[in-house]
């Protein structure tokens, strides 16, 4: 079994008990929405602030695997590996 490292954004940090790391067993390999999923299921805000109603990515959310874009590759459905990195940007807007 292998883990997947999640970085998470000082503004979200909060909501995942002050951490700005998280790791999760992936097995063989997931979706990312099972990720999502999981994280969620321990921190319920977390979920919200980083998925809307209907399931998909906020638009002001962006998800990285690797350095890659998720919503380029298979958005949600894409697969993760043991090893790799997801790193979450959450835009910040004001005036």
């Amino acid at each position: 079994m292998g883990e997947v490292r999640i970085l998470v954004p000082t503004l979200l940090q909060p909501l995942v008990g002050g951490s700005a790391e998280l790791r999760l067993e992936v097995g063989a390999g997931a979706p990312l929405s099972e990720l999502l999923d999981a994280v969620a299921g321990e921190f319920p805000v977390f979920g919200r602030r980083v998925r809307d109603e209907t399931g998909k990515l906020r638009r002001y959310v962006n998800i990285y695997l690797d350095g890659d874009e998720v919503r380029r590759l298979d958005g949600l459905e894409t697969q993760i590996a043991a090893g790799q990195e997801l790193m979450i940007i959450q835009s910040v807007a004001g005036g």
